[in-house]
């Protein structure tokens, strides 16, 4: 049936009938594909994503102009992005969602400026902006244009790092240019099995090196969650993933300017079974593991704890929580992964964390059980000593309210990384199990007297001697805290009192770095 193009009724059917087009510009059969590999369409994502009748659609009709390869004959709508904006739990939110159904998503001059527009709208509006991926990558028909939007794509990332949260979810393939838009933000969410991201596929790889390797182990989730660290959450689903993402929005402000959520505060500060199961966490034997889980769990607001990079680097814990009410950023020691000691990757994985938290005015809490960096080769060779350097870096330019707790060890240059005084942490307590020291006392011990042990009748009842008396002269909280680098031991059930109520002393904190362009952070 004709419409009559003459009348305002007309004009009205012809923009139902371009919006039904638009809506459905994925043909029937690629929509069943879709949803054969257990993949959702772009909107049906957006839809799991905000909150009903939320969202706001824009550029809809856009379309390539590509007339190569005979492109001029396959303009649909859309382009293969559908960007907009909408709320989630309601708040404001601008979001992209690639549609693997037209062109495979793939990325051409017009889809690009899509995407631009909408983080520039974001970065305008002050608002978070989620990108959800699901793309084959550049559309090659249109040549150095889609590598040119990436580039604009790239930059747009960069300029609002520390200013808007960015968060990515990889929900199908991310390859070649892709995979460094994800790279750039700040959380990348993947599924599990159904998420790909790499720079060169497993065929050029066997082609220019002959190793062969599957999709799944080079690019899929568990690999980046587990060994590459790009990716911060391994989700079993898409509905999961999307869950992540709106529980992780809930800590989050808005922009750097902006408040995180508040809630209402719903716990007092007397002593819960919670609170007193705290004196028997930490184990008699310096050498026996614990879960600091227990202890985090325990201080913050209904034990309600939001990990972040859960699989990778397990020996350093980080996440969101809330204490009072207002969200804080954890960074703990976990002695029951490799005794809790830092290495590369948990040091850039701490760093990387902190300096986020910092950005957006997010108060961090250090739980700290080090022995150490951990020693060896491979991590001496791969570049501890600079890659290290990043968390004392991230530490030492934090403005944010810092504070400390030491529950057990806290030896040599690790004990000054983990949130210090000397690096400008503001409150630090300790407990009274903490070790506070240049290293455990049997190192020392082996270091300082050694000949005396060597010249004993008993040298294994002289070395246990001699450690008792270091343990008690040096390894321990109270030489920290008459030199005020602790500012008070406290009881184990006491913690979440200090703590609290040290977050409401620092609530009006106000700290500035000199001036300067930016610093140069040993990357």
């Amino acid at each position: 049936m004709s419409r009559d193009l003459h009348t305002t009724a007309g004009k009205i059917e012809d923009l139902r009938a371009r919006i039904e087009e638009a809506v459905h510009a994925g043909s029937a059969r690629a929509v069943e594909k879709q949803h054969a590999k257990g993949k959702n369409t772009a909107r049906e994502r957006i839809e799991m994503l905000v909150d009903a009748d939320s969202f706001t659609e824009i550029d809809e009709f856009a379309r390539h102009r590509s007339t190569q390869f005979g492109m001029e004959n396959n303009r649909p709508y859309g382009d293969g992005v559908v960007i907009g904006t909408a709320t989630v739990d309601g708040r404001p939110i601008a979001l992209y969602s690639q549609d693997f159904t037209i062109m495979g998503g793939s990325l051409g001059e017009v889809h690009a400026e899509k995407i631009v527009k909408i983080a520039e709208f974001a970065l305008k509006s002050g608002i978070p902006l989620i990108g959800i991926n699901d793309s084959g990558g550049a559309r090659i028909q249109e040549g150095v244009a889609s590598l040119a939007g990436y580039g604009k794509i790239f930059r747009l990332n960069t300029r609002s790092s520390g200013v808007i949260p960015q968060i990515s979810l990889i929900l199908g393939p991310c390859a070649g240019g892709s995979a460094y838009s994800p790279a750039l933000t700040d959380f990348t969410v993947m599924v599990n099995e159904t998420s790909h991201m790499f720079i060169t596929g497993p065929d050029v790889i066997k082609t220019v090196t002959g190793e062969e390797v599957g999709m799944e182990e080079l690019g899929g989730a568990r690999t980046h969650n587990t060994r590459t660290g790009n990716s911060h959450y391994l989700a079993e689903n898409e509905a999961d993933a999307i869950d992540y993402v709106k529980a992780l929005l809930s800590y989050l402000p808005s922009n750097n300017m902006d408040g995180a959520p508040h809630l209402p505060p719903t716990q007092t500060l007397e002593n819960k079974a919670s609170d007193l199961a705290l004196d028997t966490l930490i184990p008699d034997s310096p050498n026996q593991p614990y879960d600091m889980k227990v202890l985090i769990q325990a201080l913050v607001d209904e034990g309600e704890f939001l990990e972040v990079h859960a699989l990778y680097a397990p020996n350093i814990v980080v996440g969101f929580a809330r204490i009072e009410g207002e969200s804080i950023g954890i960074i703990a020691n976990q002695p029951n992964q490799l005794a809790g000691t830092l290495d590369i990757n948990s040091s850039e994985k701490a760093a990387r964390f902190l300096r986020f938290c910092d950005a957006f005015n997010i108060p961090i809490l250090t739980l700290v059980d080090v022995p150490g960096f951990l020693p060896g080769t491979e991590q001496e060779w791969d570049g501890i000593i600079r890659r290290g350097a990043k968390l004392l870096y991230a530490y030492a330019e934090a403005s944010v309210p810092l504070v400390t707790l030491i529950t057990r060890k806290a030896y040599g240059g690790a004990f000054i990384v983990m949130g210090s005084k000397y690096l400008g942490s503001d409150i630090n307590f300790a407990w009274p199990s903490a070790e506070i020291a240049v290293m455990g006392a049997q190192g020392a011990v082996n270091i300082l007297y050694r000949k005396e042990i060597g010249d004993a009748k008993d040298p294994v009842a002289k070395r246990a001697e001699l450690v008792d008396e270091y343990n008690a002269s040096l390894a321990n909280p109270y030489l920290a805290a008459e030199r005020g680098t602790i500012d008070t031991v406290i009881e184990p059930n006491q913690s979440r009192a200090y703590i609290t109520k040290a977050f409401r002393t620092l609530r009006t904190k106000r700290d500035s770095l000199p001036a300067r362009k930016h610093g140069n952070i040993p990357l």
